[in-house]
């Protein structure tokens, strides 16, 4: 593997921090697996190694708790994780601690907004992924990522007050950030919208995002958020950046992320999450007293 680049995000980011970190909380997509949506071997031996240094681990996802289910072994996770961008936490057994749905009135105005700008429309409730066109363009990489299938249904509307997350996919990266940019001005404060990936726009509840969940699952793990180390790729990552005592993007993130990272490492293709424990987080390790 070739030698990492340990210079600091630019110039607009953050001075790194000096203290200890006794926790690290990583992104999914784009971050913690690889472009095959696979867990790399030098990811499953970073996270082994931050635990032999007595740092804990947690990742946060955009993903339903069903799609985070084929972490938890691989990576021996015993801490809270965050799903729907933080709006349910739950138990690795998937016992629930909390979960936050997207209030019905914002949940009407998203799919309006949706339909009109074209964009295909997923809503995850009742433990299903719901839609009503099985052949839109991105299901079946969705299905290889949460590694289940979706539950095609007349309509998504029946559903809508019980929606943990609702998703706008589409082809046209450039038609979904207008749609992004739209949302957010007309939900203004009723639900959260932002890109989890550049095809696919998350809205969840006001209150869940990433920033929300590392918050959580530090007060789990009794840490405090100075001691936190954050890693993520996309807008729904920056929450988690803002909390955090140390945060890292990986070298695929956008440049809002870079621009607000302490240091940013390599791409998910090129073990950059590993690079990034062995080179930021460890050296920080919280030993002793």
């Amino acid at each position: 593997m070739a030698a990492p680049d340990l210079t600091p995000a630019p110039e607009t980011a953050k001075p790194a921090p000096a203290g200890r970190i006794a926790l690290m909380v990583s992104d999914v997509d784009g971050t913690l697996v690889d472009p095959d949506k696979a867990l790399a071997p030098a990811t499953v031996a970073a996270v082994r190694r931050l635990r032999e240094a007595g740092i804990g681990f947690a990742a946060v996802s955009s993903r339903p708790p069903r799609g985070m289910a084929m972490l938890i072994e691989p990576l021996g996770l015993a801490l809270p994780l965050g799903a729907f961008n933080g709006g349910t936490i739950f138990r690795p057994d998937m016992t629930v601690l909390s979960a936050l749905a997207v209030p019905e009135a914002a949940a009407r105005t998203t799919i309006e907004t949706l339909r009109r700008f074209g964009a295909d429309i997923w809503v995850f409730a009742d433990n299903q992924w719901l839609t009503s066109n099985p052949d839109g363009p991105y299901v079946g990489r969705e299905r290889h990522t949460v590694q289940f299938d979706p539950t095609i249904v007349p309509e998504v509307e029946p559903y809508l007050a019980r929606a943990g997350k609702i998703v706008g996919s589409s082809t046209d990266f450039d038609m979904l950030a207008r749609c992004e940019a739209e949302l957010q001005g007309l939900l203004a404060g009723t639900a959260t919208a932002r890109r989890s990936q550049r095809y696919y726009l998350d809205i969840t509840h006001p209150e869940a995002d990433k920033g929300h969940a590392v918050a959580q699952i530090a007060a789990a793990a009794g840490v405090d958020l100075a001691e936190v180390a954050v890693i993520g790729d996309m807008a729904n990552d920056v929450p988690m950046f803002r909390r955090a005592g140390l945060s890292i993007a990986m070298g695929n993130a956008i440049d809002e992320v870079k621009a607000l990272a302490h240091f940013t490492t390599t791409s998910n293709a090129e073990d950059g999450f590993a690079r990034a424990v062995e080179e930021y987080v460890l050296p920080r390790a919280a030993r002793g007293g």
